[in-house]
């Protein structure tokens, strides 16, 4: 997670600081004073702004989390303008410059700001305010199960749904085509109830008359490419080739090639703009993976693996589904990681 630590006052750059120091290095990737009140000096690698406004629009789009250090009310009319929605919107936490309260405001379950909260609260002995209905409640929400476990929610309104029903104390159905751990009382795993969860590789099952399918995000594109080939040959490629295997371009979660192309910026701007994760891989690593692969003495000339694509998505952990594949100056191939749902499981962050 990519998070930005916003303060307003002297006081609270002070506790954006300390925030940026307890949270874990992975987490915190920015943080910025508001030069007005500060004096006048940066603090430990802090960025100076002028105007909220501003600053607030350029990081609400670049960062998966906003921790803003002041009033709820001023964090509220600054991110307005922008929120989208809750698929889209970055996860957003205010913690008051007394360091009392943590609190989420923005994208709780899917953006995983009710955790981010948490943590905060954990960190620095503040309290935090979680307001979810399901959270309130102690009960089970489809929203958090899912970004826990790297699913896809498909169906936002179904997604209400099933939560709204969970409040309600009703019982909901589950069918999954994969092992799960510590399923939940809010579950009736022998009769067929009407509204329910389904957990499937291609989503098409509706056991239920409300049904919410999740979709595992377990896919690997081994990518091997020319040198400056651009963004949409790599995404023709990438998604033709997902298109013929019929499956859902939402389940990819991880690009990966080889070391030699690091340099490519077309790779960066994929993993970006698609938000996965990318992984490059030395030529003794590529070659070290026991598998079969398509093998070719140019490629080997040329990177020092015999196979780029294939031996790249096997790295990644995942077993080989689709061999290599060439579409113009792209080689593709895919790897599907293994899945363990489990019920209790903490968002990372």
């Amino acid at each position: 997670m990519r998070a930005a630590i916003i303060s307003v006052t002297k006081k609270g750059a002070a506790l954006g600081a300390k925030i940026a120091e307890l949270l874990p290095e992975n987490i915190v990737s920015k943080r910025f004073c508001f030069r007005k009140n500060s004096d006048g000096t940066p603090h430990n690698n802090a960025e100076f702004y002028d105007n909220l406004s501003e600053l607030t629009k350029s990081v609400f789009g670049n960062f998966d989390a906003i921790i803003f250090v002041c009033a709820c009310g001023i964090a509220v009319r600054e991110i307005a303008p922008f929120v989208r929605s809750k698929t889209a919107d970055p996860a957003v936490v205010v913690v008051d410059e007394g360091g009392r309260f943590s609190v989420p405001i923005l994208s709780g379950h899917l953006g995983g700001a009710n955790r981010l909260a948490e943590i905060i609260a954990e960190k620095i002995g503040a309290v935090p305010v979680i307001t979810t209905a399901t959270d309130v409640s102690g009960r089970f929400s489809p929203d958090s199960f899912a970004r826990a476990n790297g699913l896809v929610v498909t169906d936002l309104k179904a997604a209400k749904e099933v939560a709204a029903a969970v409040v309600r104390g009703e019982k909901i159905g589950l069918s999954s085509e994969f092992l799960c751990r510590e399923i939940p009382s809010e579950f009736d795993l022998k009769n067929v109830p009407k509204i329910g969860i389904s957990i499937s590789e291609n989503g098409i099952a509706k056991p239920f008359e409300t049904t919410l399918s999740l979709l595992p995000k377990n896919i690997v594109a081994g990518i091997g490419c020319r040198k400056n080939a651009s963004l949409s040959e790599i995404e023709n490629a990438v998604f033709g080739r997902l298109a013929e295997l019929e499956i859902p371009k939402e389940r990819l979660a991880c690009a990966a090639s080889a070391d030699l192309k690091r340099a490519e910026p077309a790779l960066a701007e994929f993993a970006e703009k698609y938000k996965i994760e990318l992984r490059f891989f030395t030529a003794e690593e590529l070659m070290s993976v026991s598998g079969n692969f398509t093998s070719s003495e140019f490629v080997k000339k040329i990177t020092g693996a015999d196979n780029v694509c294939e031996r790249a998505a096997a790295c990644c952990g995942g077993e080989i589904i689709a061999p290599k594949k060439a579409c113009g100056r792209i080689t593709t191939a895919f790897a599907r990681l293994p899945v363990e749902l489990c019920f209790e499981r903490k968002i990372e962050l």
